[in-house]
């Protein structure tokens, strides 16, 4: 596969890469309590400060953990945001050189080596970065399991009880799993315009899998995922709409100088 189909199916198929690691946490026991280990790379740059963060935030919210992990959330996601808006850009070019990308394709054939040479000048050529959608990704991964850690490790945060729910425990009640069900389909329906049609099927498999999953999880750990699909909600509204919109009215008018065509032809 060429470093352009490679780019393209990764940025097609990004919730099933974050679903990685929330896969491997699944297997975790939520029943255990860990400390929280600030020594080493990992524990003093991700799990450690973002305890001390989530301490901080709920002592400033009225001692509401949910409400640190939403600002949290909303945190994140603005940082990550420029990268999104890259991604989206690099998402929209490489679909625009797709039939350029086919014909090399088909003419190189069966020399992969000058297929991939003249695939990275079309790339240069249009300015896309094929590995732009990598990094949303980078950042959410490590996140998601930071958060897990500081869950179980930090007694204030897994004993805490935000509305019906214990955070260091799963939701008795499933409506927070219901919920990360119902955001994830909502978040992918908006962007079904810019999937293919062979991806489709995402919108029924992937909500089902989160909801088996949160099952297990932890409730902060689902709080997060559900913020952080509501945010993503909001954000496609605003990124996606536009050129939806655009699609729309150019289907409209396709749509319209067919009829009349068709009108003057039977006028005819």
């Amino acid at each position: 596969m060429s470093l352009g189909g490679f780019s393209l199916s990764l940025q097609r198929h990004w919730k099933w890469a974050l679903l990685a690691p929330l896969l491997l946490l699944a297997g975790c026991s939520t029943s255990t309590e860990l400390n929280i280990n600030r020594e080493g790379f990992w524990g003093g740059t991700f799990v450690g400060p973002l305890s001390d963060a989530l301490d901080w935030l709920a002592a400033a919210m009225f001692n509401e953990y949910g409400l640190a992990i939403l600002v949290i959330t909303i945190i994140v996601r603005l940082i990550i945001l420029p990268l999104t808006l890259k991604q989206y850009k690099s998402s929209k070019q490489m679909q625009a050189i797709q039939p350029q990308l086919k014909e090399l394709r088909e003419k190189y054939a069966t020399d992969p080596k000058k297929q991939q040479e003249e695939t990275m000048k079309l790339f240069q050529q249009h300015g896309v970065n094929p590995l732009s959608g990598c990094f949303p990704l980078l950042i959410q991964m490590p996140v998601l399991i930071a958060l897990y850690q500081s869950i179980l490790g930090n007694p204030h945060i897994r004993d805490h009880t935000f509305l019906w729910m214990q955070l260091g425990d799963p939701d008795p009640y499933y409506i927070l799993a219901i919920l990360a069900a119902i955001t994830t389909y909502l978040q992918q329906k908006m962007m079904q315009a810019q999937m293919p049609q062979n991806m489709q099927m995402l919108l029924i498999i992937f909500p089902i899998l989160i909801l088996v999953m949160s099952l297990n999880f932890p409730s902060a750990l689902v709080l997060y995922w559900v913020y952080s699909n509501l945010f993503t909600i909001v954000q496609s509204y605003f990124i996606y709409k536009p050129s939806l919109r655009g699609e729309a009215v150019a289907n409209v008018v396709e749509k319209t100088g067919v009829q009349r065509k068709n009108g003057k032809r039977r006028r005819k």
